[in-house]
């Protein structure tokens, strides 16, 4: 398993999807057959692929994004956002008929969001893709993040791939759903918060005791280390021989949007630049907490100045 970033990588890659999120802002959403008037519209480019790219490119390293979009006018919103958080779109595949993935969001005055997400040209995303990436950059490449939004048997693929090229695997196991237990023995960090442990594990996550079990569940099938988050109570990182405890940073809450996905590539970021483990894991905590503080999905995802500042307050012991 990779555990230390090799000196001359420096980049991370990510596999994943990438979406036009179409978000409204409401007081309250409506009741089924209702109509009601909303405060707020956006159009930004979404996805956890993208905002993850997004993410570990804000955070410093050096990024590039794997994945599809269509050929409709959501194309360019996809495109211009990860071209100005400087990520990579080489392999960024443009899909002729279909169109580009779309998230329909709607935020409430409390920050809690709900959300259909509909693939589109995210499912025409094949291993050939994955290939094509790897053949390229897998030298350069420290790490490797991927998610589930895109097809299940791709992630295989990819953490394959990555596996194979001595690259560190980061899955951050969202939208939650079953996996083949083959694959944890190639993972290097896995990142559930507590409903996805629950979901993937069937154990309860409602407590410290409860993350430790769930992230036992991971390394006992061989991942290197289970990361659960714990929302506004910190996070909990167990491997086969330690289970550490992190506390979270206190934040005013205005949307939840994204706040995994900036947790996941800032993560992917430290790894990427050879930080030690705790030290990661305590900068992508703060990055999770700048995420909460301001509305939308990658227009959230907050830059390294922003989390040095926040971290340098002595907020995170």
């Amino acid at each position: 398993m990779a555990h230390h970033a090799i000196p001359d990588r420096t980049d991370v890659i990510v596999v994943g999807s990438m979406t036009a999120d179409v978000t409204t802002f409401s007081e309250r959403v409506p009741e089924r057959g209702e109509t009601i008037l909303g405060d707020e519209f956006t159009l930004v480019l979404g996805g956890k692929g993208a905002n993850q790219a997004i993410a570990a490119g804000r955070a410093g390293a050096p990024s590039h994004m794997v994945g599809c979009v269509g050929d409709d006018l959501f194309r360019d919103t996809v495109r211009a956002g990860l071209d100005a958080a400087g990520v990579g779109t080489d392999f960024v595949r443009e899909v002729a008929g279909a169109g580009t993935g779309i998230a329909h969001i709607r935020v409430d005055a409390a920050g809690e969001n709900d959300i259909v997400m509909v693939p589109r040209a995210n499912a025409e995303l094949g291993e050939a893709d994955i290939d094509r990436a790897f053949d390229a950059l897998g030298s350069r490449c420290a790490v490797m993040l991927t998610q589930l939004e895109t097809p299940h048997r791709l992630t295989r693929h990819a953490v394959r791939r990555a596996a194979e090229a001595g690259v560190t695997v980061v899955l951050d196991p969202a939208p939650a759903h079953p996996l083949d237990d083959d694959i944890w023995r190639h993972v290097d960090f896995v990142t559930p918060n507590e409903t996805e442990a629950k979901l993937l594990t069937g154990i309860e996550v409602t407590d410290r005791d409860g993350a430790v079990a769930a992230g036992r569940w991971f390394t006992d099938r061989g991942a290197g280390c289970a990361l659960v988050t714990l929302a506004g109570d910190g996070a909990v990182a167990v491997t086969a021989a330690d289970a550490v405890f992190f506390e979270p940073i206190r934040v005013e809450v205005v949307d939840t949007t994204a706040a995994g996905d900036a947790f996941a590539g800032c993560l992917a970021a430290g790894l990427a630049e050879g930080r030690d483990r705790d030290e990661a894991i305590r900068r992508a905590i703060a990055a999770g907490a700048l995420a909460v503080t301001k509305a939308g999905a990658s227009p959230s995802i907050p830059a390294r100045d922003e989390i040095d500042a926040l971290l340098g307050r002595g907020e995170a012991r």
